[in-house]
């Protein structure tokens, strides 16, 4: 009771403040209307005016919920309308990305931590590669890969997944590496324990909570490069697409009912990784949260 009391307050003071945004950006509307009419609409009426509206500036949350529901579950998972189907999509390019990340951060972490050499040399243009803007790289990555003959778009969302996902991993394990104290490392060394033998016996494992820490940042940048990888290379299907088609045909309940579709996918995901923290660290001897 003492955790869900806070949450609900939170929820509710978001809705009322949504609520009123939606009165407030919708109204002008309602005016409108109600001028040429020759109408003075009272605040009942206006409430009701703009709470209703087909193509509202900020959709209220009840038209998002139900726009939302028809979505997921008043449509065929088959069908181009359902947000299903393009969730899935979206989906592979996640996955697909966060191996990618993964790897690519895991093995960075590893070079950067055996090797002084590495350490100075990669870290620096890691830091630096996050400064550049992800929709500035995407147009780009799309152009290569397409000149490189993958002609699948799964393969450049992918790789803008990657991008994103694989810095959170790389910080968070050479923190974990690196963690183990003089006075582990001394006592391993003292049992005439070998380089290899410390990095599988001490580091790896004191990097484990560092390393699920960071695929629950790593999965959701993953999420969002997928759904900017979309955008630029004219994907007609998935939850990027979806809410640029509706910005393009001027329909407001389909950007909104795509973006929360894809921060459910996103709570999903992290939800995921968190249960297979706890599947690992039982296995390892830790305790569950």
């Amino acid at each position: 009771m003492n955790r869900v009391v806070p949450i609900l307050t939170v929820v509710l003071a978001i809705f009322a403040i949504w609520y009123v945004a939606s009165f407030t950006m919708n109204r002008a509307w309602v005016m409108d209307q109600a001028a040429r009419a020759g109408e003075t609409p009272s605040l009942s009426e206006q409430i009701a005016g703009t709470m209703n509206q087909s193509r509202p500036v900020v959709p209220a949350p009840h038209q998002v919920a139900v726009e939302l529901y028809d979505g997921i579950f008043d449509k065929a998972v088959t069908s181009k309308r359902s947000l299903v189907y393009h969730g899935f999509i979206t989906l592979q390019a996640t996955l697909w990305g966060f191996a990618l990340g993964i790897i690519g951060g895991v093995a960075l972490a590893i070079l950067i931590v055996l090797s002084r050499t590495a350490d100075l040399t990669l870290m620096p243009w890691a830091i630096i590669s996050q400064t550049i803007p992800v929709v500035a790289l995407a147009p780009m990555i799309v152009i290569l890969t397409n000149a490189l003959g993958a002609e699948s778009l799964m393969v450049p969302k992918a790789i803008i997944a990657g991008y994103l996902s694989f810095f959170p991993v790389l910080v968070s394990m050479v923190k974990g590496l690196t963690s183990p104290d003089a006075m582990q490392l001394d006592l391993l060394r003292t049992y005439g324990a070998t380089k290899n033998q410390v990095f599988w016996k001490l580091r790896l494992p004191a990097s484990m909570p560092f390393f699920f820490a960071s695929l629950k940042i790593a999965v959701a940048a993953s999420l969002v490069g997928a759904i900017v990888g979309e955008l630029p290379t004219g994907a007609i299907s998935g939850l990027g697409a979806r809410m640029l088609i509706g910005s393009q045909f001027g329909n407001p309940m389909i950007m909104w009912s795509a973006l929360f579709a894809a921060a459910i996918l996103a709570a999903m995901l992290i939800w995921v990784v968190g249960g297979i923290e706890r599947v690992a660290s039982r296995a390892m001897g830790g305790q569950s949260a």
